[in-house]
């Protein structure tokens, strides 16, 4: 049986967002046809268990092959943000029992080269491409139903990028 909308939570997750030396920021290009031609920032589930800065370190490297020790955390995001997903999404991702996602962010430098980006380093890839924006144009990337929440990361991590 189905958990109505407002019986639905928020699915705990972390994000990483991971800037070079030139103040851009990596986006992948997302796999799957329900979110087909967005980029987004490396971000997935916390699995039981595992803090949160694991979590995001752990995402990044499934989601480009990144290692940690090519990269520098600089912050956390002052605040967990939400999102939820669009109606027609809710109930049918994530085995349907959450309504959106509850994500802790961070911030980080990349101190590799882009031969430390490898797409297909984890058994399912999640991205297809990747490439380096300026973080203003993170907003307009997403998905609309989390264009909120990068806009507010953005406005967070602007000055330490």
């Amino acid at each position: 049986m189905s958990k109505s909308e407002g019986e639905l939570g928020y699915r705990p997750c972390a994000g990483f967002m991971l800037a070079n030396s030139e103040g851009k920021v990596l986006v992948g290009q997302r796999i799957g046809k329900q979110i087909l031609g967005s980029w987004q920032m490396p971000q997935g589930g916390i699995d039981p268990g595992e803090d949160e800065e694991t979590a995001a370190l752990r995402e990044l490297h499934e989601e480009t092959g990144i290692e940690a020790k090519h990269v520098e955390i600089i912050a956390r995001a002052s605040k967990a943000y939400r999102y939820d997903l669009p109606p027609e999404l809710q109930g049918k991702v994530w085995g349907g029992s959450y309504r959106g996602q509850e994500q802790n962010w961070f911030l980080g430098r990349f101190l590799g080269t882009d031969a430390d980006i490898d797409l297909n380093a984890h058994e399912h890839p999640e991205f297809s491409d990747y490439r380096w924006v300026e973080p203003e144009q993170l907003p307009e990337l997403i998905v609309p139903f989390k264009r909120e929440v990068y806009a507010a990361l953005v406005a967070e991590f602007r000055d330490l990028i």
